[in-house]
């Protein structure tokens, strides 16, 4: 085992957490927020989106971790073997940063911060339907986006490393 696999390991670790994170938030929190009325959905995902804005430890380790883990994966790979060898590694980290983490910041993080900035007791239904509908749809079209590509790269990494 050399460093490139100890490092494929960590961000094949790293990301495949993250993907479960997200995969869970598609297939079982939206979906049971979905039954909610448009206010109880915006305060649930508010008080929900809030622990991950006060920068939960354990999320913000596993987050960053899979970025940096990637990273080090890359720099190992291309410094260490070549790129001519390792282009796939390279391929898959550059799909899952720009894939997940890209439309994160991109998509997520400004939907989120717009979320947590609605004051759903000074607005009327109309104006908490509209709000819901315009983040809602967004959101879980990105986020299913986001999860199919995360349990992707982390399924082609596992394979790769199987592979070396």
């Amino acid at each position: 085992m050399d460093l490139l696999d100890i490092s494929l390991i960590f961000s094949i670790t790293l990301c495949s957490l993250v993907s479960g994170f997200i995969f869970t938030y598609a297939i079982v929190v939206m979906p049971g927020l979905s039954k909610l009325n448009d206010k109880e959905f915006i305060r649930a995902f508010q008080v929900t989106d809030s622990v991950i804005q006060n920068n939960q430890p354990i999320f913000m380790l596993t987050w960053i971790g899979s970025i940096v883990s990637l990273i080090s994966t890359i720099l190992t790979s291309v410094i260490g073997f070549g790129l001519s060898e390792n282009w796939l590694v390279l391929l898959f980290s550059v799909v899952y940063l720009f894939g997940v983490h890209g439309i994160t910041i991109a998509i997520h993080i400004p939907l989120n911060n717009h979320i947590q900035k609605v004051l759903i007791e000074e607005l009327n239904d109309a104006a908490i339907t509209d709000e819901r509908v315009k983040f809602e749809r967004k959101w879980n079209y990105f986020n299913n986006t986001r999860t199919s590509i995360s349990i992707s790269v982390s399924l082609l990494l596992l394979i790769l490393l199987s592979l070396r």
